[in-house]
């Protein structure tokens, strides 16, 4: 690692400002404000694990995202995996 690596390891990046447009559906304003106050969270250091599960406009794809400490990796899948099937039997 270089001298000049070494010395950005340790420099945290803040996160981008939050969103403040007025965004005209209340659907889509629903999600950035449930993701905004994840982003806050994060930035006040009071999380630990995140798990995502993710609807496309149409509705026909449904995926999982996490970011998680290795302890926690097996809950968040079990969640995810049954939220998942919730939202695909919803869809019916």
């Amino acid at each position: 690692m270089a001298m000049n690596e070494q010395a950005d390891a340790g420099v945290v990046v803040p996160f981008p400002a939050r969103i403040s447009a007025a965004v005209a559906d209340a659907d889509t304003a629903s999600i950035i404000a449930v993701l905004q106050d994840q982003l806050d969270l994060a930035r006040e250091g009071k999380l630990r694990s995140v798990a995502v599960v993710s609807v496309s406009a149409d509705g026909e794809a449904v995926g999982t995202q996490w970011s998680c400490k290795g302890a926690d990796i097996t809950g968040l899948i079990g969640k995810l995996t049954v939220l998942t099937h919730d939202l695909m039997a919803a869809r019916k």
